[in-house]
């Protein structure tokens, strides 16, 4: 099958370190256009790429930090505007598998009006207290969607219509940090956008590979709960589950 022009790989980065290179070349490897926006970073690790010289490189650069979801949307709003359709949206941080990229954009290209979701496999390297932790954030949001959507909303390993996702971030000020992955799987459930989920890799890199995380446990873990606070209030409250975000 020809990959579809009218699907692009979306790699959002703040601060990733040696990492952002390796990633980009497993994209390249597998997909012809792939974008790099750069989220703030000030390690300077984004400036390695423009010595490759690659024609389906671009590398968008804001000037400050807004969060992951800010610079999806940016990625979004000038993929849009460059006749693109659809974007797979994967970390820079080396977690999600590059090999599976033309696995999910002929999913995406065979069922278009769908967001192809990455059912994350882990690792024996997967630290335990983040795979029990994530059962909470999984139990809330089947109930937020009536048990629609991604399988697992926190794995960002994913290919979105790229209208549909625009819409529903602009009708809201959440979804903009950590609270990307979780907030749009719900908001795209509720606007009717079918969900297709496809077992994927998920490696965690260790801090001696050149892993980085920026996760703060309190600050980022009280975001994800104002997040749920503020899409069970929409669900009970407003009655929205299954309806348009």
């Amino acid at each position: 099958m020809s990959r579809p022009r009218t699907h692009v790989v979306l790699i959002p980065a703040f601060n990733p370190g040696n990492l952002l290179v390796a990633t980009v070349e497993g994209a390249f490897a597998v997909w012809e256009d792939v974008w790099v926006i750069v989220d703030g970073s000030t390690d300077r690790s984004h400036e390695a790429l423009a010595k490759g010289g690659r024609a389906g490189l671009k590398v968008i650069v804001i000037p400050k930090n807004g969060g992951k979801g800010s610079a999806v949307l940016e990625g979004a709003r000038r993929a849009i505007s460059e006749g693109y359709t659809h974007a797979l949206v994967m970390d820079a941080d080396g977690q999600h598998p590059s090999e599976r990229i033309r696995d999910f954009m002929e999913a995406s290209a065979a069922e278009p009006a769908s967001v192809i979701c990455g059912k994350p496999q882990f690792g024996p390297e997967a630290p335990i207290a983040r795979l029990y932790g994530r059962k909470l954030s999984i139990a809330l949001v089947k109930f937020e969607t009536s048990g629609l959507g991604a399988s697992d909303p926190l794995f960002g390993f994913r290919v979105y219509p790229l209208g549909p996702l625009v819409r529903i971030l602009e009708a809201t000020r959440g979804g903009r940090r950590y609270d990307f992955d979780p907030e749009v799987a719900v908001r795209l459930a509720w606007a009717g956008i079918p969900a297709i989920n496809i077992d994927a890799r998920c490696a965690y890199v260790s801090r001696d590979k050149g892993g980085v995380s920026h996760f703060r446990y309190v600050r980022d873990n009280l975001r994800m709960i104002a997040m749920h606070f503020r899409l069970l209030f929409d669900r009970v409250v407003r009655g929205r589950g299954g309806r348009s975000a």
